[in-house]
């Protein structure tokens, strides 16, 4: 019987002990509070989990579409048609040239483009000389490009052909090209050892342009039933990861969970252990409610985020109340107390426990021999 009621007692303590534990690592937002902060969640699943490599590169022409206009004969430009970036069919008129040989007028021969393309350079003005060794105008096919990432050398062994990149470019953040990897280079760089892997993309358009900056996430391979979660989600405190997870039980309700992370890509993370298949997970506003669950308030949350003073519930000031904050602050000069809300709240649990104990102790003396 003493046993009995000792178990049901350390039962009741662990279960006290774990309910405090949940409500230290949780944040409780007013439904306006939520609303401004634009919290987004999305679930943890068991997932067909991508491996992948990061890379570095640039856009280059695709080999064989680029050719360069010149004269077989000596002479000067006696006209010049195309500007740079202008659109051209194959046989199209680039210039004409005038040639040394005499003549009233002297003979002169029309220079037609090689290919189909836009200019991309033009090195010739009209009356100018020219020689058969002069490079007088370039012309280049953009209808496909070449994604050219630079691998380094440790990580060239999981490259083979018909692998999928997605290519993200600083010119266009909200766009991901997608392409499959086309051929490796025979040879690494000798100068910072990394070895090409050029990935063919259509560009219609022409949006993408040569010298390009490009980054590269390459599939290398994927795993079945792996337990991952949104990249955005996975947050790091310096020491240990975690995640902002929303309570099943409370209305805009977080809990700071701790959690073992695995494998990264450019998508998603991989959950080793800390979470179960369903938990949602916390993707856009989560940094914020971290910050809440570290003693800093939402009103200071909302400050740093958007970097102008909000009210505590999170609604940003006026005019008339910033100006009311500052002459409060300049006003008062007395300590602010130490009796905030985590305080108080700390204080009344471990009343309860000591309660608790002291309740527990007085029955194993009324119950002993």
């Amino acid at each position: 019987m003493k046993f009995l009621r000792f178990l049901i007692a350390t039962t009741t303590l662990a279960s006290a002990t774990e309910e405090t534990a949940r409500f230290q690592n949780m944040v409780r937002l007013r439904e306006t509070e939520a609303a401004l902060l634009q919290i987004e969640s999305a679930e943890a699943e068991e997932t067909n989990f991508e491996e992948t490599i990061f890379a570095l590169g640039s856009i280059k022409v695709l080999p064989g579409k680029r050719a360069v206009v010149s004269s077989r004969i000596p002479g000067r430009a006696a006209s010049v048609l195309v500007i740079p970036d202008q659109e051209i069919s194959e046989g199209d008129e680039v210039a004409w040239i005038e040639s040394r040989q005499p003549g009233d007028p002297p003979p002169t021969i029309m220079l037609p483009s090689p290919l189909a393309g836009i200019v991309a350079s033009v090195k010739i003005a009209p009356g100018q000389p020219v020689t058969p060794d002069d490079s007088l105008a370039e012309i280049i096919s953009l209808e496909t490009v070449e994604a050219a990432a630079h691998v380094p050398q440790h990580l060239a062994g999981t490259l083979r052909k018909g692998q999928l990149a997605r290519i993200r470019l600083a010119a266009f953040p909200d766009k991901i090209f997608e392409a499959s990897l086309a051929h490796l280079a025979a040879e690494a760089n000798p100068l910072d050892g990394t070895l090409e892997a050029a990935f063919h993309i259509p560009n219609p358009d022409r949006l993408l342009r040569p010298g390009m900056r490009a980054e590269f996430t390459i599939v290398t391979g994927r795993r079945d039933g792996v337990l991952s979660i949104p990249r955005a989600a996975l947050l790091s405190d310096g020491s240990r990861h975690f995640v902002m997870v929303r309570d099943y039980e409370l209305d805009h309700a977080f809990l700071r969970t701790p959690v073992v992370a695995g494998t990264q890509n450019d998508q998603s993370a991989e959950i080793i252990s800390g979470l179960l298949p369903g938990d949602e997970v916390v993707t856009r506003g989560a940094w914020n409610l971290a910050s809440a669950t570290s003693s800093v308030s939402l009103r200071e949350a909302m400050d740093a985020a958007h970097g102008h003073p909000h009210n505590e519930d999170g609604s940003e000031m006026t005019k008339e109340q910033i100006a009311a904050a500052k002459a409060s602050a300049a006003a008062t000069t007395a300590a602010p107390s130490p009796w905030n809300s985590h305080a108080v709240f700390f204080a009344a649990t471990s009343a309860f426990l000591l309660v608790l104990l002291a309740s527990l102790s007085l029955r194993r003396k009324g119950e002993s021999p």
